[in-house]
């Protein structure tokens, strides 16, 4: 009898593991419509108003130069201060500015070296810092792995001006680094993040603010709390969205898509970084997170092959199908180069087995250091 009941119920978890699949190919196609309907022109900028750029730094990361010189030579209408911050006088990103002084000397450029904290967010606890220094009060936070094409400034603060929005933010794609470690993070931003933010946008299911990029104005800012409001947050990017929708104001996503540079050097730090990209955004929307699920039909029709459910085989094929024709529409939406299309089956494996373990346990590690956090997303302590 028992034996017959453990029959019984891995063939219903292969049915629904193949009901889950299909449910996967029904999301699958929306995505692609959404990338397909994604528009390909954008309303003429508005004139610019002065700004200040702040950019957090944490080490000189590969290619670090050529990201900050690209905000430096910005073609923008009106007076720029880009602000640079590093936490001690021994962060070798210091040494990227003080080159980026030298090679661009009409720049208003300002380093900020402060090792006060202002709560366990060390990013944000740098931007509290950095922020004294800001003479302007249109404000564009960008991190420093980020890479912005040419009119980027230009975009983003006339889009600020615009009626209702109180913050303005950008939709990123993922840049591999140097090694296969780094490309496999490029392509879950690329194939699982992107698609799914795309939808999200279009069908006004949601209203994000990714730190890729936060414009706001210095008063709505104040407004808020200030940054250092946010010194406890895991997630501080959508704390301040949230924060600005509260005053009635919007979080209005950027025509510009910015890139963001994956530099993930071995298996741990790919670990890492899926694991607390997962966990924060299973604090944000738990019950969304679970639904997630479905978003992995290859797996999913996997499991029921494996499981001795025939249907997997034919859902497995149309959901690889389907995957490889999200990838093309996603190179073609975002004009990205080609991707090794045989690792994607590896990586839906690799980050359906990160959404299972994010269910599990509180720790996420960030630039190398490691942290404790409540249900509620609040940074406990570091060890």
């Amino acid at each position: 009898m028992i034996p017959r009941l453990g029959e019984d119920l891995l063939v219903c978890f292969a049915q629904a593991c193949a009901i889950a699949a299909m449910a996967g190919l029904a999301l699958m196609s929306l995505n692609i419509v959404a990338l397909l309907r994604r528009p390909r022109s954008w309303p003429k900028a508005l004139p610019a108003d002065p700004v200040t750029v702040l950019v957090p730094l944490c080490g000189a990361e590969d290619g670090l130069f050529a990201r900050l010189a690209a905000l430096c030579r910005q073609a923008y209408g009106g007076p720029v201060q880009l602000v640079f911050g590093a936490s001690s006088a021994s962060d070798p990103a210091i040494r990227v500015v003080s080159r980026l002084v030298r090679e661009f000397p009409a720049a208003r450029i300002d380093l900020v070296v402060d090792p006060r904290s202002h709560g366990c967010n060390r990013k944000v606890s740098n931007l509290v810092n950095m922020l004294e220094r800001a003479r302007h009060d249109t404000l564009v936070f960008v991190d420093s792995d980020i890479v912005v094409p040419p009119g980027y400034l230009t975009r983003i603060v006339s889009e600020l001006a615009r009626e209702g929005a109180g913050a303005v933010t950008c939709l990123y794609y993922g840049v591999a680094g140097a090694g296969r470690w780094a490309a496999m993070s490029s392509m879950s931003i690329n194939f699982h993040f992107l698609p799914d933010a795309v939808l999200g946008v279009w069908l006004r299911l949601a209203e994000p603010c990714f730190g890729a990029t936060i414009a706001i104005s210095r008063q709505l800012l104040e407004r808020v709390g200030g940054l250092a409001a946010f010194g406890d947050c895991l997630y501080d990017d959508h704390a301040i969205g949230a924060a600005v929708r509260q005053t009635g104001q919007r979080v209005a996503i950027s025509s510009v898509v910015v890139g963001h540079v994956c530099l993930e050097r071995s298996s741990r730090e790919l670990l890492d970084t899926q694991l607390r990209r997962a966990r924060t955004i299973r604090m944000i929307n738990p019950i969304g997170y679970a639904g997630s699920l479905v978003t992995y039909p290859s797996v999913l029709a996997l499991i029921a092959l494996l499981l001795g459910n025939l249907q997997g085989l034919p859902i497995l094929a149309a959901a690889l199908a389907l995957r490889l024709v999200e990838c093309a529409s996603i190179e073609r939406a975002f004009q990205l180069p080609r991707h090794r299309y045989l690792d994607v089956l590896a990586r839906d494996v690799l980050a359906f087995g990160v959404y299972l373990t994010a269910f599990f346990g509180d720790e996420v590690v960030w630039r190398g250091s490691r942290y404790r956090t409540s249900r509620r997303g609040t940074l406990l302590a570091d060890s």
